[in-house]
């Protein structure tokens, strides 16, 4: 009984001493420190994503994040830049998330650029003889009616700007799994005392970390979008989601925002983003509110 007393005791212990950020934390703890920072490029490879008049959602991605990754590696020395990719290839979802989380991240930058369906239009166009019958046997009689005749057509959806994603709210039980998986690497796994990642306390505890995550994800989103803004560009905002293409910001236990830096299917915005000048801008930007960032979470 004392030994299982003196284990739990242990285990509380070393809960609270990395809720608390202390300093004595062994490397690799998930500190709010920037060390390392994930940019993602998405889609990629056979995955185009979406399709804009004349470009491809891939390509764009991969502009931006190679020069948002170029910045950083000038801006800041002591910091790892890791990416998910630099070619024209596809890691896929969970290959990213996993990747991100070896690789001991302390953010995740995914860049992607948005679309819109085509608004659909119907034009009264006249109207057409239509035949029909009334009555059955010998009193069936054949009659025509005027009915109202419609085109359709379809005009180019006018979204245009930049939106900054960040996990739902609610996922947060999804994400907290993750987290726990992380939390449990700080101590040696031969550790008698090593938490458990299955405890319900553990879960618990590692929910705290998530919701702290959640909230650095919030700031740096909306410091990006407030870049964006600072810049001239349209701006969305931040929003939450819940669909397919945010689940790798579930899954990656840190700070992680998704960048839709356009939308393709707006062709001022597509040109914009095919070009270098609006490559470099956008990059810039992401690279600025890092900066705001790190000096607001680094400084407490």
């Amino acid at each position: 009984m004392t030994r299982k007393i003196l284990a739990a005791i242990v285990s509380i212990t070393f809960i609270i001493t990395i809720l608390s950020f202390r300093k004595e934390l062994p490397p690799g703890s998930p500190r709010f420190a920037i060390k390392t920072i994930i940019v993602d490029a998405g889609h990629g490879g056979s995955d185009v994503g979406a399709r804009g008049d004349y470009s491809f959602e891939k390509d764009i991605c991969l502009g931006v994040a190679l020069k948002l990754g170029k910045l950083l590696e000038g801006e800041f020395k002591n910091v790892r830049i890791v990416y998910t990719r630099t070619s024209d290839t596809y890691p896929a979802i969970k290959e990213r998330a996993d990747f991100a989380n070896a690789q001991k991240g302390d953010l995740f930058v995914s860049i992607h650029v948005n679309a819109a369906p085509q608004i659909r239009h119907s034009k009264f166009a006249g109207y057409r003889k239509e035949t029909y019958y009334t009555g059955k046997g010998k009193s069936r009689k054949k009659k025509t009616r005027n009915v109202p005749k419609y085109t359709t057509f379809f005009t180019a959806n006018p979204s245009h700007g930049t939106e900054t994603y960040i996990w739902a709210a609610d996922r947060s039980s999804a994400n907290g799994g993750y987290v726990s998986e992380r939390l449990s690497e700080v101590v040696d796994e031969s550790d008698e005392f090593a938490p458990d990642i299955n405890d319900p306390v553990f879960k618990a505890q590692s929910l705290l970390w998530t919701k702290r995550y959640f909230n650095k994800s919030l700031l740096l989103a909306n410091l990006v979008e407030e870049e964006f803004i600072r810049d001239g560009m349209e701006s969305r905002g931040v929003k939450q989601r819940n669909e397919k293409g945010i689940w790798v910001l579930q899954a990656t236990a840190m700070p992680s925002i998704l960048v839709e830096t356009g939308f393709i299917t707006h062709r001022p915005d597509e040109d914009y983003l095919n070009s270098r000048k609006g490559q470099e801008a956008i990059a810039a930007n992401v690279l600025n509110a890092i900066k705001r960032y790190r000096v607001s979470t680094e400084s407490k």
